[in-house]
């Protein structure tokens, strides 16, 4: 089985992915791809020059490139968590899996912003208006196919969660979305 994560930036995506860790599901992230290969090409890893070389890579190898590179780690048989999501082409190449779930978060923007400030991380040191421009073009730009479409992302998915409660609230949510992932594929993990 293969659940996707798409959703804006710090609707929740992290606490998803602890949950199907806890399930056995092996884990892989998006920006992890375009990580690698901004290592390999010496390009320094902030926000705005990782979405331009993913959307450099999807432009130069196809809209599911970052997810090609991805299924060649991936092992049959087992259970993976893909998360950040950010291109309708991506999800068109997982949807050709049979068991493949997309799930999409979201919550208010000002609760996104408090959220990323508190998690620290040094890609996350941003401003209000540095954050407001970068959510803008991850949710997408119409002029730019090969660029992120989380807007158009969340339309495909097979469930949506809304992350503007407890903590509590939002962990019993993605066991009710897990609960209908099983009863739809019909498997025992």
């Amino acid at each position: 089985m293969i659940i996707g994560l798409t959703g804006r930036i710090g609707a929740g995506k992290n606490e998803v992915v602890k949950f199907f860790l806890k399930k056995k599901f092996l884990h892989y992230t998006m920006s992890d791809v375009i990580k690698e290969e901004a290592d390999k090409r010496g390009i320094n890893e902030t926000r705005e020059n990782l979405q331009d070389l993913g959307d450099r890579l999807r432009k130069e190898e196809g809209p599911g490139a970052l997810v090609k590179r991805l299924l060649n780690k991936m092992e049959p048989g087992k259970n993976y968590v893909i998360v950040g999501l950010r291109n309708p082409g991506e999800i068109k190449l997982l949807r050709k899996f049979k068991n493949f779930y997309l799930i999409s978060l979201n919550s208010p923007q000002k609760v996104r912003f408090s959220r990323i400030l508190r998690r620290g991380r040094i890609i996350d040191s941003m401003i209000l208006s540095e954050f407001l421009d970068f959510d803008k073009r991850d949710f997408g730009d119409k002029s730019n196919p090969q660029g992120q479409q989380v807007g158009k992302c969340m339309e495909m998915a097979d469930f949506l969660i809304i992350n503007d409660k407890s903590i509590k609230e939002f962990r019993e949510n993605i066991e009710k979305v897990w609960e209908r992932i099983l009863r739809l594929s019909g498997e025992k993990i």
